[in-house]
């Protein structure tokens, strides 16, 4: 399952406010064999003029992102360690968490051919999962400032919250079966389960975690009870719970029940 996207908000704590939830348009289940940049110029083709593309260093094909710029695209994503390049200008000045924010252009002697343009570099302090993490990004935007460029990166994080959900609430984590039509029902089967959750979510007014939205629902999926006024119980604790109606209540009193 790929990584790239457009700029989406969400996360775990926008799942607990208003349920903006981050939930895919699509996604790309395929085997280890290709590596991830391969795949990106299908993903990117239904990407118009002005738009932005956020990679992960796993994405970077500087032919790719050159064919991104030639349309009109902004992109980011983060260089990579052994990336050659030369410094040729600054474009700001360093401040608070920026250490740098330069123009550069590519030495490789195959990347400065299939990328001929010049970069941005910015280079900085950015914080991941309440730690401090140095960073550097690289993109073809010299228009933005260099703490937005930094901020629209952080939108990525979505991706991965939406990845550790499925995997860690629906047991991705783990495979009943080995085999590829094995293990491609059970991720569909789990995405499937999710949107069906969020669709229950959105339905009830659901203000707290996806976590807890499954362990309700785990809780009593097999009882008698309404799944709607239980997930407002358990969600606002103002609506009493009301009994699931079942045929075998439908006798009339004084009458035994066959």
């Amino acid at each position: 399952m790929g990584e790239t996207s457009q700029t989406e908000s969400g996360g775990e704590n926008a799942f607990a406010s208003g349920f903006a939830f981050f939930l895919p348009n699509f996604i790309l289940v395929k085997t280890a064999g290709t590596h991830d940049s391969a795949g990106a110029p299908a993903l990117c083709e239904g990407i118009n003029e002005g738009e932005i593309v956020i990679f992960d260093k796993a994405y970077v094909d500087f032919k790719h992102l050159w064919r991104l710029f030639q349309r009109g695209i902004f992109w980011i994503t983060r260089a990579k360690d052994n990336m050659t390049y030369d410094v040729v200008g600054q474009h700001s000045a360093p401040k608070l968490n920026i250490l740098r924010d330069v123009v550069i252009r590519l030495t490789g002697q195959r990347t400065c051919v299939w990328y001929p343009e010049t970069l941005r570099l910015i280079e900085a302090i950015v914080e991941v999962d309440g730690n401090p993490k140095r960073m550097t990004f690289i993109t073809d935007n010299f228009i933005w400032s260099a703490s937005s460029i930094c901020d629209l990166y952080k939108t990525r994080r979505t991706i991965e919250v939406f990845f550790k959900k499925i995997k860690q609430t629906l047991q991705l984590s783990g495979f009943i079966g080995y085999n590829e039509n094995a293990v491609r029902r059970q991720i569909w089967t789990a995405l499937l389960t999710c949107i069906l959750l969020r669709f229950i979510a959105w339905q009830n007014e659901w203000k707290h975690t996806f976590t807890r939205l499954l362990t309700v629902l785990r809780g009593v999926i097999w009882r008698c009870l309404d799944m709607g006024s239980v997930l407002r119980c358990c969600g606002t604790a103002s609506d009493p719970v009301r009994m699931r109606g079942a045929p075998e209540q439908a006798y009339l009193p004084g009458f035994a029940q066959l």
